[in-house]
């Protein structure tokens, strides 16, 4: 087994948190990979690790069989959106603030050693979503989160046409439209009013954004559902972010396609934790502070 490693260089002692395990799963006879973008700061690592272990971004993702990812939910989406090219797994350790995406804490890497060593762990698929921009000479946009339609830097609302398998939805003014996987249902669609969907679940969520309209809510599609959304605006262009990270902009009006992709992502599953203590405990999901607070008085 080879574990590739992807790490955000601006959190805080990242290069302890790089040398401890790196010394770990060298312990424990397990193969890994450094991006070479590390190369200049290896002088930082407590560990001195082999100039072998260090080659190009790209064969980290081809030659590792599994890439962990080191910081917060964004580290982790930006990992998963380049693992999903080669077909390659991903587990997440955070040091972020929320790290809901990330399977363990800095102080779980024993136990996803011990995971790796035993071969006791779990490969999960979750749907990611395409979008295909129509009349615009552009690539496939990827999402694993979900893909936002918004009115840039306009101070006025858009007007959005939305169509499901060449069926006429729905017609309304708003910020912005939320188009989010079951995976990206605790991210934007939520803060937006959005369900919250379990990630084995074939399904695609519509959250609009701030609405003109009192009988406008979320919408909950099957998952292999095609959604065509046409967005008009008076403003000189139309915004689009995959993931919160990748953004493209059009000159309106924009005509953009979106569908399940044929290429899911694989995520790690340990026994450290579950969705749904996950859910719990970093959303407080369910939890009732009035019985919490009566608890503690």
């Amino acid at each position: 087994m080879i574990i590739g490693i992807a790490a955000n260089l601006t959190k805080e002692n990242i290069y302890n948190i790089i040398s401890i395990l790196t010394s770990r799963l060298a312990d424990n006879g397990i193969k890994f990979l450094l991006s070479d973008y590390l190369l200049p700061h290896a002088h930082l690592l407590e560990t001195k690790i082999p100039k072998a272990r260090f080659t190009s971004d790209v064969n980290v993702y081809k030659k590792s069989d599994i890439i962990i990812s080191i910081g917060g939910d964004g580290t982790m989406l930006n990992t998963a959106f380049k693992a999903r090219f080669y077909d390659k797994p991903v587990v997440g350790v955070n040091l972020g603030k929320l790290g809901f995406l990330a399977e363990v804490n800095i102080d779980q890497i024993d136990l996803l050693i011990e995971e790796f060593r035993t071969n006791k762990f779990i490969t999960e698929e979750r749907m990611v979503i395409e979008g295909e921009c129509i009349g615009h000479r552009i690539e496939k946009m990827y999402a694993i989160n979900d893909i936002v339609i918004d009115k840039g830097g306009w101070p006025k609302m858009i007007q959005l046409n939305v169509t499901v398998n060449g069926e006429y939805l729905t017609n309304f003014v708003a910020d912005g439209l939320i188009i989010a996987t079951p995976t990206g249902s605790t991210g934007y669609s939520l803060s937006a009013g959005g369900p919250v969907v379990s990630p084995n679940t074939d399904v695609i969520t519509l959250s609009p954004i701030s609405p003109h309209s009192l009988t406008m809510r979320p919408f909950v599609l099957p998952g292999d559902d095609e959604v065509i959304i046409k967005a008009e605006s008076l403003h000189k262009e139309i915004q689009i972010n995959c993931d919160g990270q990748r953004v493209f902009a059009f000159k309106p009006p924009l005509q953009i396609k979106i569908s399940r992709s044929d290429h899911p992502l694989k995520l790690i599953h340990t026994s450290a934790t579950s969705y749904f203590k996950t859910l719990r405990r970093k959303l407080l999901w369910g939890i009732d502070l009035r019985q919490q607070n009566m608890e503690q008085e």
